[in-house]
């Protein structure tokens, strides 16, 4: 009988270990991917912002070969690279979270005032709920922002003013919309 027990304890312990080397496979995988995407996005926003004027001219550089923003991907390779070096990945996570958080919320008032200021404009979708998606959205987007550190919004806030302040000094005068809307 107890050969019978140990050789089935071994076969759980073995099952197990196979079982957790799967979920960490899954979870890198997942992490490096999202990571990646995340990375690749970015030196397309700020290609985006720079095009429209927002950002110095350099970062809409393509490169001749590969055709991709050459300047952008290295410098949010810099930007991500350096303090993911430097700082606890619990202060990078916490500031992750609620700069994207916020950035939901935003796009989702965004889409609500949209549908309210300009009902007749010609849409390439349409999202299901009415404004019903958008409002829940901005709330469960605040409520999960609200449970993060105090510490977290004081640093979600410098960074916020340190972006306004670079807009209002730089952006505003240089935005190509502003200067289409001003004609």
């Amino acid at each position: 009988m107890s050969l019978v027990k140990r050789n089935l304890s071994d076969y759980f312990v073995a099952l197990s270990v196979i079982a957790c080397s799967v979920v960490l496979l899954g979870a890198l995988t997942g992490m490096i991917s999202s990571l990646l995407v995340f990375q690749l996005g970015q030196a397309r926003v700020w290609f985006a912002m720079s095009r429209d004027g927002l950002l110095p001219r350099i970062f809409s550089r393509v490169h001749p070969r590969f055709c991709t923003p050459d300047f952008s991907t290295w410098m949010a390779g810099f930007v991500v690279g350096i303090p993911a070096g430097l700082l606890d990945i619990g202060t990078l996570a916490d500031l992750s979270n609620i700069g994207t958080l916020f950035a939901f919320a935003l796009v989702a008032a965004g889409v609500l005032i949209l549908r309210y200021r300009e009902p007749n404009r010609k849409r390439a979708f349409r999202a299901p709920g009415g404004p019903l998606a958008p409002i829940i959205t901005i709330v469960t987007c605040l409520l999960l922002m609200a449970g993060l550190p105090i510490t977290n919004w004081i640093r979600f806030f410098v960074w916020m003013a340190i972006g306004l302040m670079f807009y209002y000094n730089y952006g505003r005068k240089r935005s190509t919309l502003r200067a289409a809307n001003q004609d």
